[in-house]
């Protein structure tokens, strides 16, 4: 029976595994949000607003111009995740009998960087650098989904260095290109057998986009950011077994990020964000042979858009400690239609909270925790009718996920601050 099913599987391979995302990302099917200890905080809102401090470049690049001088903003996150499938009635019989996934969540370390110098009192200039998308699956080798998924992982880099002016004492723009790496690396079982070789994939690309944003002070104690950070195109070109020297077109999703921040009282703010990321751009990308250009598959993606919407708050304690809390709901761009073993993603909640430690003019401290749950039950249906199915092996799961994120940041200025001539008057201390 082994040989009979491992010839039905490899028409099925290429679609299965080229592009499938990988990991309990963060923001969404593969996106990554863990880009500032400080926001983090307060689930990330008011994050376009200036929530995070210069770590807020990320969302909106006209955050560089907040802070005077020559600064430095390091951030590292620990990302925790828990993914566990269930498999339910209505599963292949042989496929059900391979056993459970396990835990197919894997623990990651992200780090992000940014710093920005003053030209002028007008005019700045900043340098990011991130992984907005990424993190790993990595399932028991032998179970019941090992058909649709042994492993995967999604890597990238990002550098935007942005130009910032401050065109009058209420109101900031900035704007600048980006550089981006993407590699995948992805398995899967070529039979229903334990022993079953594993197909693979892996390729990667450099490519281009931008970053843009704009800051607004309407009022005293009222700050407005609107970020945005564009498609980028990527041209992968790896290997794949049993194929061989394959490409596929990737276009990572737009993101638009808004923030306000309100000052209730000299040592109270309160934060709202909203974040839209343009999944359903990724589509269905086709899958062709280098050498001849001749389609041999696709992936059918499909993803809907993906929303996030957070609310937060921090207070002043002291001239040294800052306290921030917060809660976040997403929505999931991964749907029952497109929901997979490689990532089984649905709608969520976040729960954080954090501090930071002012030690002196030049040093500070942040520390973010969050706790991220879902919002309903997941439930997995790789049957007839579904474009990632491979017949005749349906699979049917529910999914438990989770995930505790830690994360630590140092702020330090450069320059001595008298040095520098003072910025317009803004209402946040970082």
């Amino acid at each position: 029976m082994t040989n009979r099913w491992t010839t039905l599987i490899p028409a099925g391979v290429a679609a299965a595994l080229v592009l499938a995302p990988g990991g309990e990302a963060r923001a969404g099917a593969f996106g990554i949000r863990e880009q500032s200890a400080q926001a983090q905080g307060m689930a990330f809102a008011g994050a376009a607003s200036g929530s995070g401090g210069l770590s807020s470049m990320f969302w909106n690049p006209a955050v560089v111009t907040m802070k005077p001088g020559w600064n430095s903003d390091f951030n590292a996150a620990l990302i925790i995740p828990q993914a566990e499938l269930r498999t339910q009635p209505g599963t292949f019989p042989p496929l059900q009998r391979l056993g459970e996934s396990g835990d197919i969540g894997q623990s990651a370390v992200l780090a992000s960087t940014y710093a920005n110098y003053q030209l002028s009192d007008r005019l700045f200039i900043g340098l990011s650098g991130t992984a907005p998308f990424g993190l790993i699956t990595k399932p028991n080798v032998v179970s019941a989904g090992q058909v649709y998924g042994r492993s995967s992982r999604v890597f990238s880099l990002n550098f935007n260095p942005v130009i910032g002016v401050r065109v009058t004492d209420w109101l900031s723009v900035a704007a600048g290109p980006v550089a981006e790496y993407f590699r995948i690396t992805l398995r899967q079982a070529t039979g229903i057998a334990p022993t079953a070789p594993s197909a693979f994939l892996k390729g990667d690309d450099w490519g281009v986009g931008f970053t843009a944003g704009v800051l607004i002070q309407p009022s005293a104690g009222t700050t407005v950011g609107i970020g945005y950070r564009s498609s980028i195109h990527h041209d992968l070109e790896g290997s794949a077994s049993p194929i061989g020297q394959i490409g596929a077109n990737l276009n990572t999703p737009e993101k638009v990020s808004v923030g306000l921040t309100q000052a209730l009282t000299p040592t109270m703010r309160v934060n709202f964000g909203f974040e839209w990321d343009n999944w359903s751009r990724i589509g269905t990308p086709a899958i062709t042979l280098l050498a001849s250009g001749r389609p041999v598959s696709s992936l059918p993606l499909n993803y809907r858009d993906g929303f996030y919407y957070a609310v937060g708050g921090e207070v002043d304690l002291t001239p040294q400690w800052t306290a921030r809390a917060g809660f976040a709901y997403e929505i999931s761009p991964i749907t029952l239609a497109n929901r997979t073993p490689r990532l089984p993603d649905g709608d969520r909640f976040h729960l954080s909270g954090g501090v930071s430690y002012r030690y002196s003019e030049k040093i500070q401290f942040d520390l973010g925790y969050t706790h991220i749950f879902q919002a309903s039950p997941i439930r997995l249906a790789l049957v007839p009718g579904e474009p990632s199915y491979i017949a005749p092996l349906a699979y049917i799961a529910t999914a438990n996920t989770s995930a505790d994120i830690v994360s630590v940041g140092l702020k330090y200025r450069w320059d001595t601050p008298a040095a520098v001539a003072p910025p317009a008057p803004v209402i946040r201390k970082y």
